[in-house]
């Protein structure tokens, strides 16, 4: 059974106004969810708990929990030409304005939704986000951290075990991702879009093809950065209408 999909924290949800060559367009559903394995992948874990498992040259890694604190996420239309105020350029206009938001990240198989909004038909060709560090110096940053102490300076948290012994990772890794949708994201008129970021969890510990102790990756860590790197290139995302966590 699926488990609940959390986002601990959700301080708006809106949408600029934009018009293309056309002028206005009528509002469409798009959802964004997010998978870390497609359906049909089994569980390897034998714990009985919903965990990502991976086994490498005699190492075994068991992902339990991740959390990533994310905001800003923003498609990207391939026609506009010109935006509401807040748009930064001309292909910049449907932005889902939230943040920061604490993401759960689903482990077992297939996409969840996180949440939703209307935007105008079109062709989309990019989503933005940003994986957010949340800091006291900034009044929403604040509000965040009132209600999730663990997370001040720190964007993702990670916890299992490695080798039996148990772990947590963290990072302060602050850094906007621009994921390219191949094929473009096609939103017809009065028609629900499901919109899928995919994060493949099983490249982010596994460095020049050792699985390395996630501990390594902490602040100062041997392993920070490479670590860092992966999770940045972990990324992608594509329209998943089954919500299948895969876009085959």
């Amino acid at each position: 059974m699926k488990r609940a999909f959390v986002m601990a924290l959700l301080l708006g949800l809106g949408l600029g106004a934009c018009q293309g060559v056309g002028g206005p367009t009528t509002a469409s559903s798009v959802q964004v969810s997010f998978a870390t394995r497609p359906t049909g992948v089994p569980l390897a874990s034998q714990t009985g708990m919903v965990s990502d498992t991976q086994m490498v040259g005699g190492n075994t890694l068991i992902i339990t929990k991740v959390e990533i604190v994310l905001r800003e996420i923003e498609l990207r239309r391939v026609d506009a030409t010109t935006c509401a105020a807040g748009g930064e350029d001309d292909d910049s206009c449907e932005e889902f304005a939230i943040g920061p938001v604490l993401v759960d990240l689903p482990l077992d198989p297939g996409a969840e939704q996180a949440f939703q909004a209307d935007v105008p038909e079109g062709t989309y060709t990019r989503v933005d986000f940003e994986i957010h560090k949340p800091d006291d110096g900034d009044p929403a940053d604040q509000a965040f951290i009132q209600q999730h102490p663990d997370f001040e300076k720190v964007s993702i948290r990670v916890t299992g075990t490695f080798n039996d012994t148990a772990f947590v990772h963290t990072t302060d890794l602050d850094v906007e991702q621009q994921l390219t949708l191949l094929p473009n994201l096609m939103v017809s008129e009065g028609v629900s879009t499901n919109l899928t970021i995919f994060v493949d969890l099983s490249t982010w510990y596994l460095i020049g093809g050792v699985l390395v102790n996630p501990t390594t990756a902490n602040k100062g860590g041997t392993n920070e950065s490479e670590v860092n790197n992966a999770i940045k290139d972990s990324f992608r995302a594509f329209e998943d209408p089954d919500r299948s966590g895969s876009d085959d």
